[in-house]
């Protein structure tokens, strides 16, 4: 039968409520790592240089044909026998990273895309170089159009971290499984669980939307052409 009680004592257990910190921790670094290594595939694959397309494209293929958990498995327990020791840690940064980065350069590809070709042109016309292109006027136009595809990403790579368990990672799901071990309350620690990541995603659902207000500062909602490119209102008649 369901114990109530426990439920509640596990709400605030010392043990999980760390498990979550380590959850939030490793949802933030990963996040941040894959956009890095994203952003870089993404130009990569707009790249005219046949070789970076062609690598963005093959690693693209491998880690979004590859289910995570093999991944964290081969990176935790196939690394160290070419010489290179890795922690549990490290470990599942690194794989969850890799793989975030090939779903990310995606999205991150399609904001580019959304960028209209006439503003890069207009930048080239001023003078602006590649870089300044970039920065100034492509940029913050791909950041407000990957918002939420980016903030579904998010969602799903704290559930995501929960695979971390498989090689012992200390996250939020495997001191759950520790405690079901050594108190064998199965479903009072599952909904305890669910409970928790339930709260981080609504969390993370407020600060999206506040991102999201944010970076469309400026852009009607219906006033948006069909590339998703702002219509600049119209200048003031001279009276």
């Amino acid at each position: 039968m369901f114990d109530v009680h426990a439920f509640l004592s596990y709400l605030t257990n010392a043990y999980l409520l760390q498990g979550v910190l380590v959850t939030v921790g490793l949802t933030i670094a990963t996040m941040i790592v894959g956009l890095i290594l994203g952003t870089a595939l993404a130009l990569m694959r707009m790249s005219q240089n046949l070789a970076l397309t062609g690598f963005a494209r093959f690693y693209i293929w491998i880690f979004r044909g590859t289910p995570l958990l093999v991944q964290l498995v081969l990176i935790y327990t196939g690394l160290p026998q070419v010489g290179i020791k890795l922690g549990v840690l490290p470990s599942a940064l690194l794989a969850l990273s890799l793989n975030e980065a090939a779903y990310l350069s995606e999205t991150i590809r399609g904001g580019f895309k959304g960028v209209a070709k006439g503003q890069v042109e207009a930048a080239k016309a001023l003078g602006l170089s590649v870089w300044q292109t970039l920065r100034l006027v492509q940029m913050p136009q791909v950041a407000r159009l990957i918002i939420p595809p980016l903030g579904n990403s998010l969602n799903g790579l704290l559930k995501a971290t929960s695979l971390a368990s498989v090689i012992s990672l200390e996250e939020l799901m495997r001191r759950s499984q520790v405690l079901m071990q050594e108190r064998f309350e199965v479903l009072e620690l599952y909904c305890v669980a669910a409970v928790y990541y339930l709260v981080l995603t609504t969390l993370w659902n407020l600060v999206q939307v506040r991102l999201e207000a944010h970076y469309g500062r400026g852009y009607a909602e219906t006033a948006v052409t069909g590339k998703g490119q702002p219509v600049l209102p119209r200048p003031a008649e001279a009276t």
